[in-house]
């Protein structure tokens, strides 16, 4: 919904690290099967992004400037190779960094295989979950409580804070 024309970025990934042959790796493993895969915590495949996109940075980069997990930033400049945001909260709003891509690999995973997908490490966020929402001063809140939240009567619950 955000005006503009968005550009398109898409990851190089591979798989290391299998017990068999090169050749039986491609085979069992494809390109395409690498690319459809959605691992928690790493950029998509393909990651469309356009001046003044909320983002995310998925790992850490130059804590010194701000660039940590977590970090919320929007969208300045798109280029070839890399992206220009500015830091949207923290002690370091307003400043700007540019984001290379970059080879990330999860640690935490159970696939047979190392998927290593080369990306830049950002994610269009406008919401975070409330463990990524520690330690930051925010201005304004918003809640959303499903329906599962609601008591037997219908009344909400109020939160107080």
């Amino acid at each position: 919904m955000v005006p503009g024309n968005s550009i398109l970025y898409v990851s190089v990934d591979s798989a290391e690290e299998f017990g068999g042959t090169d050749e039986d790796l491609n085979v069992a493993f494809p390109v395409e099967y690498l690319n459809s895969l959605n691992v928690t915590r790493m950029p998509p495949h393909d990651l469309k992004l356009k001046v003044g996109v909320v983002v995310m940075l998925m790992h850490n980069l130059n804590q010194t400037l701000g660039l940590c997990n977590g970090t919320r930033m929007i969208v300045t400049k798109c280029l070839k190779f890399c992206v220009e945001c500015e830091v949207i909260c923290g002690s370091f709003v307003g400043t700007k960094h540019f984001i290379p891509r970059m080879e990330l690999f999860p640690s935490d995973t159970k696939m047979p295989f190392k998927l290593v997908r080369k990306q830049i490490p950002l994610q269009v966020r406008y919401a975070m979950t409330i463990n990524k929402s520690q330690g930051q001063s925010l201005d304004t809140v918003s809640l959303y409580l499903p329906s599962q939240f609601l008591r037997m009567d219908n009344t909400m619950l109020l939160l107080v804070g």
